[in-house]
């Protein structure tokens, strides 16, 4: 776990340094300076995108992070894995993005129904898929070389200020909306230069494919790997993005836009496991490969308990500051009040079951995370097709709680069958009673005149009522090592446990 405890921890820094970078992004500048029209628009551009990036990878995602051990070898260049890697991408892009010209009728005449913005930048999907499609496979190329923290800095930061910029110009009218979508597109671009200049300066930008290398074994688990990539990228794509274009297609750009600043307060939820799955990914692999079970169910359980902690702070502490967050992103927003709920929800059910993803898709039993990914977006399609006419955007994430719950329940069944490894102990079980507790005290609290104060005192109090009793109780060593290690540097030593 020291590989990932480091890093995770590194990643967290940034990661939450993001989080206030997104917080200022969407919830004050997004809300003041554009329209819910403009903010769907955004959102909508970035869904197509991702879902058109994951066709055009080709599974290569998934390959690097699962094959890459067999390249691993530095004085060999690492047998040109990046090379091939970008030469197919590439490939996938050009296809896909063929694919998207020859639809480009249907979609605009779809469009100009509920969402006729979208018709003029029709044409911003392409560059913007290029630019996720290389990021994917240079973050993935990153965290295989055992460096999981720079995607997160660029990715969260570096790129939400370039974003922040653009929207601040747009505001005090330096440049127009169409100006800014472009300037959105290019702070998505950034990032894969920083990429490219990193690997450079390093002399890591090792480009030239050894195609030799690849016997036919080897091509033959590529090939499996990267066709169980695709549809298993597909099912993780589908489900991030089809609520947004179901949301859109059913109700329109406006609420598509309430609908995102609202799902973004339930995605704060997920911030740390982004940063911890990156890196333990890689260790799981790596653990996989010489048949290391014991660090990897050490894996399992230490990430669950850690993560739910994390994630249970956070989720009652937006919950408990509800009221105060409709204050700060204004009453027009209001219809979002339950999609935090149920967006926080689902989420919860992702960090209670750890790094479970990754330890499935790095198994001999790889092929069933896919099967299982299928059934998930098919449900997320479902539920989405029925919640959405008959509960608005509150179906949206109603449908991904519902969604994510089956889902989160079939991997641990199927990961405790077939390893015996499960995440839970009775620490669970101590820590859902202390975040309940600490959320229903936080009710009884008074509201302050100023929300200003009154998010202070009361995220404070929910900080102080839950972490006393998680570090009583030693839900996660790794927090309470953390914990100690700050209370060393003041002289204070609560180590007696």
């Amino acid at each position: 776990m020291g590989i990932i405890q480091k890093q995770s921890i590194s990643g967290l820094i940034w990661s939450y340094l993001g989080v206030g970078l997104g917080f200022i992004l969407t919830a004050i500048l997004f809300t003041r300076f554009l329209t819910t029209e403009e903010i769907g628009l955004i959102r909508l551009l970035v869904s197509y995108s991702t879902v058109m990036a994951m066709f055009a990878s080709m599974g290569m995602n998934a390959v690097t992070i699962k094959m890459f051990p067999q390249f691993r070898n530095e004085k060999e260049k690492h047998h040109g894995f990046l090379g091939i890697a970008l030469i197919f991408v590439l490939i996938g892009f050009l296809i896909t993005t063929i694919c998207y010209l020859l639809l480009q009728n249907v979609m605009i005449a779809d469009a100009r129904e509920k969402s006729e913005l979208f018709i003029p930048f029709f044409y911003v999907v392409i560059p913007l898929t290029l630019f996720t499609l290389l990021f994917g496979i240079l973050d993935s190329y990153y965290r295989v070389l055992f460096n999981a923290v720079k995607g997160i800095a660029y990715k969260e930061v570096y790129q939400r200020i370039l974003i922040i910029s653009s929207v601040t110009l747009y505001y005090f009218g330096y440049i127009n909306f169409s100006v800014f979508v472009w300037f959105y597109v290019l702070a998505y671009g950034i990032p894969v230069l920083l990429f490219i200049t990193s690997l450079i300066v390093q002399k890591k930008f090792y480009i030239k494919p050894r195609f030799d290398f690849i016997d036919k074994k080897l091509k033959k688990e590529l090939i499996r790997v990267a066709l169980f990539g695709i549809f298993a990228s597909f099912s993780g794509i589908l489900v991030q993005s089809i609520d947004i274009i179901m949301v859109n297609e059913f109700m329109g750009l406006s609420q598509t836009g309430i609908y995102t600043i609202s799902f973004f307060f339930g995605t704060l939820i997920l911030i740390p496991m982004r940063s911890m799955a990156k890196i333990g990914a890689v260790v799981v692999s790596e653990s996989w490969k010489i048949n290391d079970t014991k660090t990897i169910s050490a894996i399992y359980l230490k990430s669950s308990l850690t993560l739910s902690v994390i994630g249970l702070l956070i989720f009652i502490g937006i919950w408990g500051n509800i009221d105060n967050v409709f204050y700060i992103i204004g009453n027009d927003y209001s219809e979002g009040k339950y999609v935090i709920l149920f967006i926080g929800l689902a989420n919860l059910t992702d960090v209670y079951m750890g790094l479970s993803s990754q330890i499935l898709v790095n198994s001999k039993y790889y092929k069933w995370l896919t099967y299982l990914l299928i059934l998930f977006a098919a449900l997320i399609v479902l539920t989405n097709f029925f919640l959405i006419p008959a509960f608005g955007i509150i179906g949206a994430a109603l449908a991904s709680f519902v969604s994510k719950l089956i889902f989160n329940l079939l991997k641990f069944v199927f990961i405790k069958i077939r390893f015996g490894f499960q995440p839970f102990n009775k620490k669970h079980l101590i820590l859902t009673v202390i975040a309940v507790l600490t959320w229903y005290l936080s009710t009884l609290l008074p509201t302050m005149p100023d929300y200003i104060i009154d998010i202070i005192i009361r995220s404070s109090a929910i900080t102080i009522v839950f972490m006393i009793p998680v570090y009583y109780f030693n839900i996660s060593e790794d927090i309470n090592d953390r914990i100690d290690k700050v209370l060393d540097l003041v002289g204070i030593n609560l180590k007696k446990r």
